[in-house]
């Protein structure tokens, strides 16, 4: 550990553009996670249906400047043509009733297709949220456990700080349930 700590003070020293290096195999560990989060991105796209993929893409479609350009288009010269700025070409919609008959139909697909990529998006979320929860818990008792043998190594080295009294209370074990219930009660208060 002291090697590391001196290897990126060394680093640091040299060279403030050149990045401090990794502990050995923790980039082909970060590598790993990172593929296997890619292929897992991958898999759910194979796996979206139809219709997810038809909103995906539209929401997709409409939340770019592209659209912005191509309705800025539209609409100038439709209310251009429809005020009979353009000579020669005759009004069609000079309430501009058509215009926002349109304008409303869209918006009402537009919404929908919006809220069908937020619900597979929220849904995605829940499972990354899911996951963390999993992963936090699994290293909180690691963590926990850890403690408790370091502690062990500590009295048994008779070593002062192993009498800490927090470390009791660091030692036990979380139960997600009672947290949960405590968050629960908390959220019903003023």
């Amino acid at each position: 550990m002291q090697s590391i700590l001196n290897q990126r003070e060394g680093a640091a020293k040299t060279s403030p553009s050149t990045p401090a290096p990794h502990p050995p195999g923790f980039t082909s560990v970060l590598e790993r996670n990172i593929d296997a989060l890619r292929r897992k991105r991958q898999e759910e796209e194979k796996k979206a249906s139809f219709q997810d993929r038809i909103a995906q893409g539209m929401t997709r479609f409409t939340g770019s400047m592209v659209f912005v350009y191509v309705h800025l288009v539209l609409v100038g010269g439709w209310v251009a043509v429809n005020l009979g700025v353009i000579p020669g070409v005759p009004a069609f919609d000079p309430t501009f009733v058509i215009l926002a008959t349109f304008a409303s139909v869209e918006a009402i697909f537009l919404s929908t297709f919006v809220l069908i990529s937020q619900n597979r998006a929220s849904a995605e979320a829940d499972r990354r949220a899911e996951l963390d929860l999993q992963t936090n818990l699994l290293s909180e008792h690691e963590i926990t456990r850890l403690l408790t043998l370091t502690r062990a190594i500590a009295e048994r080295l008779d070593v002062r700080e192993a009498n800490d009294p927090t470390l009791e209370e660091l030692e036990r074990h979380v139960a997600p349930e009672k947290v949960l219930d405590r968050l629960t009660e908390d959220e019903g208060q003023p």
